[in-house]
């Protein structure tokens, strides 16, 4: 696979993962565990900040992986994500605890773009919501990010009046 290509993705990709980051930074800790500031995506009406940022960050995590099987998150993390009763953690993570899976999965990210062939970018990936390429859940799975990113930073200028910037490409 051209190793421009894969330098192009990976600073968006990248990029998108920083943004995560700055919201994760730029969220004050009373705004972290109020779960009364949900995103509409969840029925049951208790999840906050804290939550939004994990669930990024588990499927983030996940796709990386290409399959559920034999996918285990770093610890204190689980497969409760997975659970489709919407099971949660037992009590939010902290911003220390989501900043270092940020890393790990900033990390993972790098690598599995750097690695990438062209017969693992054709290569047929399997999820509930569908089929794709390897190359289109990459895809797929930055849009998630930044989608989710989108939201923080929505509660954040809601709740303190300032969000972070766009970032252009991935810092090194």
């Amino acid at each position: 696979m051209d190793e421009g290509f894969k330098k192009i993705i990976w600073q968006q990709f990248g990029a998108a993962t920083d943004m995560l980051g700055n919201a994760i930074d730029s969220c004050p800790e009373n705004v972290w565990s109020d779960n009364t500031k949900k995103p509409e995506w969840r029925d049951d009406g208790i999840v906050g900040f804290w939550y939004v940022v994990y669930h990024t960050l588990f499927w983030l995590d996940l796709y990386l992986s290409g399959a559920v099987e034999g996918f285990k998150p770093p610890h204190p993390f689980d497969l409760k994500e997975l659970d489709p009763a919407g099971l949660l953690p037992e009590r939010p993570y902290t911003k220390e605890q989501m900043k270092s899976y940020l890393s790990h999965c900033r990390k993972k990210c790098h690598s599995v773009i750097m690695a990438l062939t062209e017969e693992k970018a054709h290569e047929k990936t399997k999820f509930g919501w569908g089929e794709a390429s390897f190359a289109e859940l990459l895809l797929y799975n930055m849009r998630h990010v930044q989608h989710h990113t989108a939201q923080l930073n929505l509660i954040l200028r809601q709740q303190v009046n300032s969000a972070p910037g766009w970032v252009a490409k991935a810092k090194e």
